[in-house]
């Protein structure tokens, strides 16, 4: 009996402690996890799919990292784009931007300050960061009548930027795992170079030379330098100049 008194003794004080926060943990263990996960739900609208980790290291600070991916597909808001790159129609480049596929990808790492009182991940937010981006055009033929000449042209190219921005956002928690993290806005400015080939299915004449020189020329595409070579072979379009996005998005979060 008197080891049995003993035991239950000990049972009551250790739930007794057991029920107790322990002195050691902290206010931070004391909240949800520091990773969370996110899939953002407005990238499909362009075509895309845009997934980022978080890790929150303090109250007020936390690192991430984004990753976007565009399978192949037609170019999102295209007679924007045509209207935006020529001054006048120019068919071959209709048809090019209507029928060609491109993908893109790009990888966003981040340094996020919170601005609020709860913190860890909670509340508004201010993050600089910086962006790779590769934008590549799938090969494909271009077939089309000129003058009555038929002519049918293999078109590729890619470009690649460098950016960095700012994003202000907010970041909210609807239970102990899920939330939403809102991106408000987020400019990036930075560079970009890449080049567009085009190799032609015969022997370009000179006059055939010219002629595409002379099309090429008539692609304005707004504050890039353009570098055109032309041969026998098709053309090639050299481009680099500034480049910049906006970030915006809504975001479903998972967090452990």
């Amino acid at each position: 009996m008197k080891f049995l008194s003993i035991l239950l003794i000990a049972l009551c004080a250790g739930q007794r402690v057991l029920s107790q926060p322990a002195a050691s943990s902290g206010p931070f263990l004391q909240r949800p996890g520091r990773s969370i996960v996110k899939l953002n739900l407005t990238s499909p609208v362009l075509k895309n799919y845009s997934v980022q980790y978080e890790r929150v290291l303090n109250k007020f600070l936390s690192v991430a990292i984004a990753g976007r991916i565009m399978p192949a597909s037609t170019l999102p808001f295209r007679n924007q784009i045509k209207n935006r790159i020529t001054k006048e129609e120019i068919r071959f480049v209709d048809e090019a931007i209507d029928k060609i596929k491109f993908t893109n990808y790009a990888f966003t790492p981040e340094v996020r300050f919170y601005l609020g009182r709860k913190g860890y991940g909670h509340g508004f937010y201010i993050a600089p960061y910086y962006r790779f981006a590769k934008y590549k055009m799938l090969r494909n033929t271009i077939a089309y009548d000129e003058n009555g000449t038929h002519y049918a042209v293999d078109l590729s190219g890619a470009v690649t930027a460098h950016t960095g921005g700012v994003l202000l956002g907010a970041q909210w928690h609807l239970g102990r795992s899920l939330g939403l993290d809102l991106w408000i806005a987020g400019l990036n400015l930075g560079s970009g170079k890449g080049s567009l080939s085009g190799i032609a299915d015969r022997p370009l004449t000179p006059d055939d030379q010219a002629e595409l020189k002379d099309q090429l020329k008539k692609i304005d595409i707004p504050y890039a330098r353009e570098a055109i070579d032309v041969n026998e072979n098709g053309g090639r379009m050299e481009l680099t100049g500034p480049w910049a996005g906006i970030r915006t998005g809504l975001l479903l979060t998972f967090r452990f």
